[in-house]
């Protein structure tokens, strides 16, 4: 029997959704692939169907980039009802606890600065953590009494925006593997009070701002859609970059180490190699010489 062959296209790059709410991020890409027809994509971090904000999309050789762009940093804008606390940390939830006392602005706000820093946080029952193999989400949705051991993590900063009796919004700058859902619920036993997420947007993760952003929508219009899709090595901006000749480059392609000359090169760390403009591989700078991990399929 004869296959059918897929008529997908090769696509490479970057796409920057704004993620309504209701959607899962697993949907967003497939919906994404039919527009662009794409071979391969995939997502630098997951977004709840609550939240809504910036999902980075990678098309193609953009999917090599990924780990860059999902370790980078996150900014979230998040609003704590409360009052309440619920099994799931957000208004998915059930609720399992209240509380009839409700917090000042200034109270709120000097609670914030006890969450900055490097802090062990304790991660909602219902999140992809893996325990023993499984998803912790799908322990607690089981009715299994799920148990996530503390674990230390980055918030860099959180501002209290606005604030009545029943909710506070607040942003937040944090590193990778912090849950918004675990400060609010925090927030809310520290006041007393109890809380929960209600509305949760991310902003930012690694380079990629709501200024990058664009609408399921918008992508109707085959021109946006076209405009809209970035390079591969706008998931790389964080990275230093090293300018090779072409002779350098295919050195790289085959897997082996360059030489790195010049003032300007790194000294050590993660860093990337471009040819022309386009990306060529990327890897770790030792001892004076860019050793690659992974290269990139390109023409240039």
């Amino acid at each position: 029997m004869n296959q059918r062959r897929s008529t997908r296209v090769e696509v490479n790059g970057w796409l920057i959704l704004d993620k309504p709410v209701g959607m899962t991020s697993t949907h967003a890409v497939s919906r994404l692939k039919r527009i662009y027809n794409g071979k391969k994509a995939g997502h630098a971090g997951t977004l709840d169907p609550l939240a809504s904000g910036i999902l980075p999309v990678a098309f193609g050789e953009a999917t090599k980039t990924v780990p860059f762009v999902q370790d980078g940093e996150k900014a979230y804008r998040f609003t704590v009802t409360f009052g309440a606390e619920t099994d799931s940390d957000d208004s998915d939830g059930t609720v399992t606890r209240t509380s009839e006392l409700r917090p000042r602005a200034e109270e709120v706000a000097a609670a914030l600065p006890s969450f900055t820093g490097t802090i062990l946080q304790t991660p909602p029952a219902y999140s992809a953590i893996k325990i023993n193999g499984e998803r912790a989400y799908d322990l607690a949705r089981d009715g299994e009494t799920v148990e996530i051991a503390a674990r230390p993590v980055t918030i860099h900063a959180l501002r209290l925006v606005s604030c009545t009796p029943e909710a506070a919004v607040i942003e937040a700058e944090c590193g990778k593997g912090t849950y918004v859902r675990a400060i609010a619920r925090d927030l809310g036993r520290m006041l007393g009070c109890l809380g929960h997420v209600t509305a949760l947007r991310r902003t930012r993760v690694g380079p990629f701002t709501e200024v990058d952003a664009i609408s399921l929508e918008s992508l109707d219009e085959p021109e946006v859609a076209a405009q809209a899709l970035l390079s591969v090595e706008a998931g790389l901006t964080e990275v230093p970059c090293v300018v090779v000749d072409r002779d350098g480059a295919s050195r790289l392609r085959r897997g082996q180490s360059l030489i790195l000359r010049g003032r300007d090169a790194p000294a050590g760390g993660a860093a990337y190699a471009a040819c022309g403009g386009v990306p060529v591989a990327f890897g770790e700078v030792e001892r004076g010489e860019l050793v690659p991990s992974r290269v990139f399929n390109l023409p240039f």
